[in-house]
């Protein structure tokens, strides 16, 4: 069962990665974002909050769910990888989910404007939490 969850993991995660690299693409291209009658991507990936020290917090998001896929890769090589790899996604996909929080407020209250791509990432992050914490009681358990 383990390895299924580790599975679905990984695929969450690269659906998170590509959704991150096309809002860094976007960024940085100032190309329009494909948002459809659905949200309001420009006024949200262009505010002051879409960066963190001139960082686009999707190019950041991108490093994130990459890591994830590295340490969930790396958990087939047991060790190490097994031991601490659980921890660590756990702890990312919680501070992703409590930024994504943030962020939420930022587009609702602050923005009036929401984000497709950015609900999608925070959903994400969510099931990640979910399946990670769930992995890790399992391995406590063992």
């Amino acid at each position: 069962m383990d390895s299924k969850l580790r599975i679905s993991s990984i695929i969450l995660a690269i659906l998170g990665l590509v959704d991150s690299i096309y809002l860094t693409w976007v960024k940085y291209t100032g190309a329009y974002a494909l948002c459809g009658p659905i949200g309001d991507c420009e006024s949200v990936n262009s505010s002051q909050y879409s960066e963190v020290f001139g960082i686009p917090i999707a190019l950041l998001g991108a490093g994130a769910y990459a890591l994830i896929i590295l340490l969930l890769v790396l958990e087939r090589y047991g060790g190490v990888w097994i031991e601490y790899g659980q921890t660590i996604v756990f702890g990312m996909s919680l501070i992703g989910v409590l930024y994504s929080i943030y962020l939420t407020y930022i587009e609702i209250a602050v923005l009036k404007a929401i984000c497709p791509y950015c609900v999608i990432s925070a959903i994400i992050l969510l099931a990640l939490l979910v399946i990670s914490g769930f992995r890790l009681a399992i391995s406590l358990r063992e």
